[in-house]
């Protein structure tokens, strides 16, 4: 299948995925995937269990290769630069790229150092500017009222919803052009998961987002943009209107429908 999909004209590409392939040893996992990923939209992959979502997500940060027996080919083009290039630095793609995974894993250390760690290793930010960095991430994230009287105690102490803004907050904090969000809200209640929607939509704006979700009426809310995945394949793609509203491809409008 030739599936490489174009977003239109109206839509300025942030990422191109060309001729991207991955196996976990000898198992194929992406079959020949070719993208053009919006900027300053929500992205959202979606398809059945096993049908490679969060394997494209992980490549594209290249977190997929920490697996034991992973294998990339193809190119990932980050502003026209292949992440997977020989001379690249992984640290500064995953700086670019950052990952909210499917629970929270808040560093064991204070709220507001789980919140500075980042911006002290990368830009070594002291004293009041600090102070001033750490608030805006804790905002940006919808957490700082919440917070701002205990930010000296442990964030383990947060429930798990705020927890998972924490960390978004502090994958804010080191700059990242692109968020990306493996089921990032499987693990919260409701209300929680709500408070997560909301600073995706409004981040979209100074951030790319791509995010994997089984939540059908998830993907709605949220879509700007929508990839279909089937057995490693990306079967359709394109906007959120057209995906959910006329699929071109039978599988699709099946799973739309509930068939599978």
């Amino acid at each position: 299948m030739n599936n490489h999909l174009e977003i239109g004209k109206t839509l300025e590409s942030h990422i191109q995925i060309r001729n991207l392939n991955a196996f976990y040893d000898k198992q194929q996992a992406l079959k020949d995937i070719n993208l053009d990923i919006p900027r300053n939209k929500i992205t959202v992959i979606m398809g059945p269990s096993g049908c490679g979502k969060t394997t494209l997500l992980k490549s594209l940060n290249r977190f997929l290769e920490l697996g034991d027996g992973a294998q990339v080919s193809g190119e990932v083009l980050l502003d026209q630069e292949n992440i997977y290039a020989q001379d690249i630095d992984v640290t500064e793609v995953r700086k670019k790229i950052g990952l909210l995974a499917q629970r929270p894993f808040p560093l064991p250390m204070s709220i507001y150092d789980n919140v500075a760690f980042g911006l002290r290793i990368h830009r070594i930010r002291k004293g009041q500017d600090l102070d001033k960095a750490v608030q805006h991430y804790l905002e940006a994230a919808g957490l700082w009222n919440e917070v701002k009287d205990r930010l000296d105690q442990p964030a383990a102490k947060l429930s798990i919803g705020q927890q998972q803004r924490l960390c978004l907050a502090r994958g804010l904090a080191v700059e990242p052009e692109i968020l990306l969000g493996d089921e990032a809200t499987s693990a919260l209640d409701p209300i929680s998961a709500q408070h997560i929607e909301a600073r995706l939509i409004d981040l979209k704006q100074y951030y790319t987002v791509i995010l994997v979700t089984h939540i059908l009426r998830q993907a709605k809310r949220l879509a700007d943009y929508v990839i279909f995945m089937y057995l490693g394949e990306v079967v359709e793609a394109g906007t959120a209107s057209q995906v959910f509203e006329n699929p071109r491809q039978e599988r699709p409008r099946a799973y739309l429908e509930g068939k599978f």
